[in-house]
């Protein structure tokens, strides 16, 4: 029998120079768990919060990947790169620079919500193949511009020749693309040169372990257990019938679990007796019941 106490979220504080794909082989090593994947991807370059989904959890990967980040990012202005941050190949050099007026103006521009082009060397994929790989061998690349919400764009830091960047954003939103047109928009050129997430939706840095104590073993006690996810939803305590129509996949009626005060929520938390998740759920088609739609047990 597996053991069930690796099925939650580990949250690893990625280091630079290794991709996301890599923590993931050294997690499944270290707690000998083939079922781990990540929630959405760090270039190399970045460093910080990278929740991995395992075990059981994994079934919840759609929730984490469309959960909200926070970004600190450093861009350097006067240098264009085709890949939008420092790894890349570099385009355009000026000598401009902005003042820190025009960089605060600029930054207030890319608040709210618009339409963000995805870099072309990005994990996009265009009719199966991923828009890097597509770029790498000069194939002809057209990606379409993606709705992002960036609810901050803060100033931390300026000394002319670099800022660093407080960002809060949607999920899919890139911060390569964002040094990239912030630098068009100052007319000086600019691409990303550090970044650390800082931030995953629930998961933050204080949740991370290091890649040092993952390799070391260390990471098993640290892996938040599943009645410690996606606590945003509303909950329902399911009775043991109850329990027992979600194992199989059925509806629940008022009956089935304990009254929540709720108004039809996009999705439910579904607990037993031991507040163990096991299942989250929609309202159904009929009044007042619930439909399982991810099953845990």
């Amino acid at each position: 029998m597996r053991n069930r106490a690796t099925d939650g979220v580990l949250v690893v504080d990625k280091p630079s120079g290794l991709t996301s794909h890599d923590v993931v082989g050294i997690a499944r090593r270290s707690l000998r768990e083939k079922r781990i994947g990540h929630t959405g991807t760090l270039d190399p370059l970045a460093t910080g919060v990278l929740p991995l989904a395992c075990g059981r959890a994994t079934r919840l990967v759609r929730f984490f990947i469309a959960s909200d980040k926070d970004y600190d990012a450093v861009v350097r202005f006067g240098l264009v790169t085709d890949s939008y941050d420092i790894t890349g190949v570099e385009l355009q050099r000026s000598e401009h620079r902005p003042t820190r007026a025009a960089l605060e103006e600029a930054l207030a521009s890319l608040r709210g919500d618009y339409l963000q082009m995805p870099p072309l060397f990005s994990a996009k994929k265009i009719a199966g193949t991923r828009a890097y790989a597509l770029a790498r061998n000069d194939a002809a690349v057209t990606l379409a511009p993606v709705p992002v919400q960036v609810t901050r764009a803060e100033l931390q830091r300026f000394d002319g020749n670099e800022a660093q960047v407080a960002i809060s954003c949607s999920a899919g939103f890139y911060v390569r693309s964002f040094a990239h047109e912030l630098g068009r928009r100052l007319g000086t050129g600019a691409c990303l040169t550090a970044l650390r997430r800082t931030r995953s939706g629930q998961f933050r840095l204080a949740d991370a372990v290091t890649i040092e104590e993952l390799r070391s073993g260390g990471g098993a006690a640290r892996v938040l257990p599943l009645a410690h996810l996606l606590t945003t939803f509303p909950a329902a305590r399911v009775t043991s019938e109850g329990r027992e129509r979600v194992g199989h996949g059925r509806d629940i009626d008022a009956a089935h679990y304990q009254p929540v005060a709720f108004d039809r929520p996009d999705w439910v938390r579904l607990l037993d007796s031991a507040d163990t998740l096991v299942a989250v759920a929609q309202p159904g088609k009929r009044p007042g019941s619930l439909h399982p739609v991810v099953v845990l047990i």
